[in-house]
């Protein structure tokens, strides 16, 4: 009876640690698709979670249209609702915005009916303001994925599910240089295909988060890369079912 047990529960154990794989490592598509990069190694896909926030995001929108930039914000439902001017005002810029939950809750022990809450209320949060479609693309608060998790995004219109090849802690505090350093691997020639790169413009937690790190990093390499002849573009969707669509360029 041992034996059973024990073979049991090394069965379980390994089970565990395949749902966990599957839930947070990068390259998993063990749930699903996911779009992790684009497909020019000239071309780098700027990403922003957890926005927006006052305290930064203007700052950003500034930034961009002073070296013709095109970013991606993957807006917090609720902070989208108490910041309609901001959400606006990132959409008129002709930035893509996404769906990055209403709260910030882990989504991979969430429910199927607590999961669609928190992409259905974001959706319905960015659509009130923008007077526009929902977003088309998610990202999943701490990248947890779960095996409900796709179905429900076409349950709510979104096409599909943006992860990302460089992240770099930029939500911890830090100083502007270190993050410098971080950045210094994108914009490779080398790969075959370009980076999206993961920042975050606020906090999860509350309105008004301090990342000015993350401008000022922002501040040096933009020029760098512009004239390092990269092309700075935003996650699109050119399929209904496929996450390895295409991108849209900001110098269309």
């Amino acid at each position: 009876m041992s034996l059973v047990h024990g073979i049991v529960a090394t069965g379980a154990a390994v089970v565990a640690r395949i749902l966990t794989w599957g839930a947070v490592a990068l390259s998993s598509e063990l749930f699903g698709s996911t779009l992790r990069h684009t497909p020019s190694s000239r071309e780098i896909a700027l990403t922003f979670d957890d926005g927006p926030n006052p305290a930064v995001t203007p700052q950003l929108l500034e930034l961009f249209d002073l070296y013709s930039v095109r970013a991606t914000f993957f807006l917090i439902g609720k902070f989208a609702h108490s910041c309609p001017e901001l959400v606006k005002e990132i959409s008129m810029r002709g930035h893509l915005i996404g769906n990055h939950s209403y709260t910030h809750r882990n989504l991979f022990i969430r429910s199927p009916a607590g999961i669609r809450e928190e992409l259905s209320r974001c959706q319905d949060a960015i659509a009130a303001v923008t007077q526009a479609e929902p977003p088309r693309w998610m990202r999943p608060p701490y990248g947890f994925r779960s095996p409900l998790l796709q179905g429900e995004c076409r349950r709510v219109g979104i096409r599909g599910i943006v992860m990302w090849s460089k992240i770099c802690s930029d939500w911890k505090p830090q100083p502007p240089q270190q993050l410098i350093e971080k950045l210094s691997g994108v914009a490779r020639l080398d790969r075959p295909h370009g980076d999206i790169v993961v920042l975050h413009d606020g906090d999860h937690h509350a309105l008004g988060g301090d990342r000015h790190h993350v401008v000022a990093a922002l501040e040096h390499w933009l020029p760098r890369w512009r004239d390092a002849g990269m092309e700075f573009v935003t996650i699109e969707s050119s399929s209904a079912s496929e996450t390895s669509a295409t991108v849209r360029s900001s110098r269309a």
